[in-house]
C-alpha cells in the first residue's frame, strides 16, 4: 500500500544541513546536506518508523496533516 506523509524541512544552520520532521508521525526525524538528501532519508525513516508500528501491531496514521502559512504582526 502506498502512504502518503508531508513533511517539513527546515534549514539547520548550527548544522548546515536541512532537517525534516513528519508531522503525522510523531518522533519521525532525520537530516541530510541537501535538499535531495533529505527528502530521500524522510522516505527511508517514514518506511521505517511504519515498519515499526506494524511490527508493534500498533494502526498506521492513514491522515495526514494540514500545514498552513499564518502572518502574524509584532509590534515595535
Amino acid at each position: 500500500m502506498l502512504y502518503r506523509y508531508k513533511v517539513i524541512l527546515e534549514w539547520d544552520e548550527e548544522g548546515k544541513g536541512y532537517v525534516v520532521s513528519v508531522p503525522a508521525l510523531p518522533g519521525c526525524f532525520t537530516q541530510g546536506d541537501t535538499v535531495e538528501e533529505a527528502l530521500e532519508r524522510a522516505k527511508e525513516a517514514i518506511a521505517g518508523h511504519l515498519a515499526a508500528l506494524a511490527q508493534e501491531g500498533l494502526p498506521l496514521p492513514s491522515r495526514d496533516v494540514e500545514i498552513a502559512e499564518v502572518q502574524v504582526e509584532i509590534a515595535s
